[in-house]
């Protein structure tokens, strides 16, 4: 049977090969997601037929199966029991005893030369250790055998499991066609397969599409944190740093939410701080904003100038701290964490997420810029975005707060507080003619949940429903 492997960027990209490749009525084995994309493998189904016609593979299948009919379980099945009869009854292998031989010269000189002793114990000892070491050798070889054979025996669980879970959705596409679009919606805003996954098998059966759609809003609402009011920032104040990758829109953020400050307390009670002095002219954007509002800044170093700024304006009733842009591969973030979580001072801090990077990306960000904890995030670059179903999505699995929405370069004008309805809504409300070539066929579908079964099923959103 002659199996081929395609890989493309996406499901869709990877089906398309397999069709031009193998035709329409191609067999699916596989579709799962790697690094850079989507692996199928695939085959001809005259390839399949002329497998099961052979004479000799209906013989191999009668006799071990004993005239009963074999499938893809059965083997599963017999190779796991296999496995387990061979961990009852190790292989050991013949010569075990160690074997002293002694040369017909040396029982001469022994009878010979009363005073002459013979230490056979040297001769056993060094056979034994041989022997020892031949059998660590037998071990290893038999572990390795039996790990091949449990690697082997998970990949065939995994195709079986991702073929059901295609066949699963095939059905649901036919008997719901409802869950088969908001499946389709969600996906095409952006939001994960995970997650379009689990709300859609949480919804409720009997549904038309205007309800339906009701439904996922209200569930990604109420599992959507954001804060009610400014009092958290403007009125409580603190200490607030904002952190994220380089060209995130951190220094402009910083500029607003001063701003928004200003124009409600004044200039005495806000102090602002920089440690943007990798750039060139990186801190001087910053000045330039603070000479516009009257307010100083000060440019730190490192840990020792931050705890010296910090002390100068311990009387303030709110900081704000714009750091350097750093990549989330770089090992300075964990550098960057410790400087702010090391001065003895609750820093809170806030991550800038950009609106236009891919899911993927802002989960990497999360991940590598949580550290002790972050306090909440900042959605930028919003209006440059043509969807924001991955910024949504990663916030609500990663429980994360949302503080503003940045949509523009104005300052303070383009900075909002975070308002969950409209920015479901404004995620949820595509445009068809941009979106049409980024969305699934009614026939993709199932391969996109089948390869993703797995994944789900290791780590799922915790969405909370009725």
């Amino acid at each position: 049977m002659n199996i081929r492997q395609f890989f493309g960027k996406n499901s869709r990209e990877a089906l398309n090969m397999v069709r031009m490749a193998l035709g329409e009525n191609a067999v699916i084995l596989s579709n799962r997601a790697v690094d850079g994309g989507n692996k199928i493998m695939a085959f001809k189904e005259e390839d399949l037929d002329a497998y099961v016609d052979d004479d000799s593979y209906r013989r191999h299948v009668s006799s071990d199966t004993s005239e009963e009919t074999s499938t893809l379980l059965s083997v599963l099945n017999k190779k796991i029991e296999g496995f387990h009869a061979n961990q009852a009854e190790p292989f050991v292998p013949e010569r075990l005893e160690p074997v002293a031989i002694v040369k017909p010269v040396q029982q001469a000189q022994v009878a010979t030369t009363p005073m002459q002793t013979v230490q056979p114990a040297t001769v056993n000892t060094v056979d034994l250790n041989l022997s020892n070491s031949n059998m660590n050798n037998v071990n290893a070889g038999v572990n390795k055998q039996m790990s091949e054979m449990l690697a082997e025996m998970r990949s065939m669980r995994s195709v079986i499991e991702s073929q059901l879970t295609t066949i699963a959705w095939g059905n649901i596409q036919q008997r719901d066609p409802v869950k088969s679009e908001i499946l389709n919606t969600l996906l095409s805003a952006g939001f994960s397969a995970s997650l379009a996954r689990l709300m859609a098998e949480k919804m409720p059966a009997n549904l038309d599409l205007e309800k339906g759609m009701n439904w996922v809003k209200s569930i990604l609402a109420r599992n959507f944190d954001t804060i009610q009011n400014e009092t958290e920032i403007l009125d409580q104040g603190g200490i607030f740093a904002l952190i994220g990758p380089t060209g995130v829109g951190k220094t402009t953020t910083t500029a607003k939410l001063a701003a928004r400050y200003v124009m409600k307390h004044g200039t005495q009670n806000i102090g602002l701080i920089t440690t943007d002095a990798y750039r060139i002219g990186g801190h001087e954007q910053l000045r330039i904003y603070g000479k516009i509002l009257g307010v100083m800044v000060h440019a730190v170093k490192d840990e020792a100038d931050l705890k010296i700024a910090l002390n100068e304006l311990k009387n303030k009733h709110t900081i704000l701290i714009d750091t350097v842009g750093v990549s989330q591969r770089d090992r300075m973030v964990a550098e960057q964490i410790a400087m702010l979580s090391n001065t003895k001072t609750p820093i809170k801090k806030l991550l800038c997420l950009n609106a236009t990077s891919t899911g993927e990306t802002l989960t990497d960000v999360i991940r590598a810029y949580k550290g002790k904890g972050l306090d909440g995030c900042i959605i930028t670059k919003l209006d440059e975005a043509a969807t924001i179903g991955s910024a949504l999505d990663v916030i609500i699995r990663g429980k994360l707060k949302l503080y503003y929405v940045a949509n523009g370069q104005r300052v303070p004008e383009d900075i909002h507080l975070a308002n969950k309805q409209y920015l479901i809504q404004h995620a949820l409300k595509l445009n068809s003619s941009r979106n049409l070539p980024f969305k699934f066929m009614d026939d993709e579908l199932p391969f996109v949940m089948g390869s993703n079964a797995q994944a789900s099923s290791r780590k799922t959103a915790n969405i909370h429903g009725d």
